[in-house]
């Protein structure tokens, strides 16, 4: 029962009782029974009127209170006139004050705090208690491409994504660089935060590939025009005083002088081979700007098709094309391209075991893409991690151009590309022309 009920019906009962009691007066004394009546009356209404003036603060505050669990802020008391009940309401409206400023401030703080989440270059994903998935921003979406609304409330470890599975072994505190395939480069990092005093930890994946890629370009750059400046003007004096001295010996000293000129002209060929090994990797350096221009792709790969055909009997392997029906428009370069191309190609025969095959696929949906897929042995996962490494080959005398080369053309165009071994025997190399980064 409310306190206005038990006050209510504490008067009522009271002047029940008196009224009662007042009869008795009756049968001594008419006038004292009138005069308890007028004295009932008069107490009846002052009790009343101090139930007015007692229940409407407390119908205030009980008002006040509800503003307060419905988290409203906005209502303030007035001042009844009582003291005490001013005071009270003084305090009150401070209070609200204070509460409405420091929500205000929060829910400011809160809205800059989400832009800035959301507009930052960095990849941000926030776990709650129990290390479940509860936000993750567009740059970490990017990233991993994963949506939120296909991860939240999941564990990392139920995702089945490269990324995922990374963080998933990272412990709080720490940080670690990871290579997605080769070709994308990130840095993650674990920290952890208190949330009403709970701890909570999220994660920061920063994307390194463009610093790594300027570094590792700049680097190379400079060894190469050194090696290629220092190699070519040796080779070109040399093969000055070579022809020089073949010159000297086409006077008639037969014997003698057919020696020196076989001597002479292997001599000569071993520096032109030289040169053209130097001349391999400066063309990493001076690949120039894409030409753009729309090609039908398709058509270009039926011409690499035939290119290799002979290649592709000798050594014993079968092509099979699944290309998308009519014409296959991409922007590209069709002279960069068609170096790419040959050269993914080659690399899937040489991975193909004899009498294998390889399929090469153009697709629409979801996005437009290129899939060249060869059935031989795979990428063991310790080179999967070096693969676009500048000049790194598995090779035991290979330069690693080929795949330097088609790094650089791919990236210079803007197309997303992956190589790996997507499931046991079976690798693809696929090009997204979509402009979006593979992972």
């Amino acid at each position: 029962m409310k306190i206005k009920a038990k006050f209510l019906l504490f008067i009522l009962v009271l002047h029940i009782i008196f009224l009662c009691l007042s009869f008795l007066l009756y049968t001594i004394n008419p006038l004292y029974f009138l005069v308890a009546e007028i004295f009932i009356l008069i107490s009846f209404i002052m009790s009343l009127i101090i139930y007015r003036q007692l229940i409407q603060p407390v119908d205030a505050l009980a008002s006040a209170a509800e503003s307060i669990r419905e988290k409203d802020f906005s209502m303030k008391m007035l001042k009844v006139g009582y003291y005490e009940m001013d005071l009270l309401i003084d305090v009150y409206n401070l209070m609200i004050d204070q509460l409405r400023n420091e929500r205000l401030k929060l829910q400011e703080q809160h809205f800059f705090l989400e832009k800035l989440i959301r507009a930052a270059p960095s990849g941000i994903i926030i776990f709650d208690l129990n290390g479940k998935i509860i936000s993750i921003n567009p740059a970490a979406e990017r990233f991993t491409g994963s949506k939120l609304s296909d991860i939240e409330g999941k564990h990392v470890d139920d995702i089945p994504n490269k990324i995922f599975q990374k963080i998933a072994r990272l412990q709080v505190g720490s940080s670690q660089v990871i290579s997605i395939s080769g070709i994308q480069t990130y840095k993650l990092e674990k920290v952890n935060f208190v949330d009403r005093g709970f701890n909570h930890f999220f994660v920061i994946i920063e994307k390194l590939t463009d610093e790594i890629n300027n570094s590792q370009k700049k680097a190379y750059t400079g060894v190469i025009r050194m090696m290629s400046h220092e190699i070519n003007n040796s080779i070109g004096a040399v093969n000055s005083i070579l022809k020089s001295s073949m010159d000297f010996f086409k006077k008639p000293e037969p014997d003698r002088g057919e020696n020196y000129r076989e001597a002479i002209d292997i001599a000569i060929q071993r520096n032109e081979h030289l040169n053209r090994f130097m001349n391999n990797f400066a063309e990493v350096v001076r690949l120039p700007h894409p030409k753009f221009k729309i090609v039908d792709l398709n058509d270009l790969l039926n011409k690499i098709f035939k290119l290799i055909s002979a290649e592709l009997t000798e050594k014993h392997l079968k092509l099979i094309p699944i290309l998308k029906k009519g014409s296959f428009p991409i922007r590209m370069d069709a002279n960069q391209m068609e170096q790419v191309l040959v050269n993914i190609v080659k690399n899937a025969m040489e991975a193909s075991e004899v009498g294998g095959k390889i399929e090469v696929i153009t697709e629409n949906e979801p996005n437009r893409k290129l899939i060249i897929r060869d059935f031989g042995k795979g990428i063991p996962a310790k080179i999967q991690e070096k693969l676009f490494t500048p000049f790194f080959s598995t090779k035991e005398n290979g330069q690693g151009i080929g795949l330097t080369l088609t790094r650089e053309i791919l990236l210079n165009h803007g197309f997303g590309f992956s190589l790996q071994t997507v499931k046991a025997n079976v690798t693809e190399f696929i090009i997204d022309f979509s402009n979006k980064t593979i992972s």
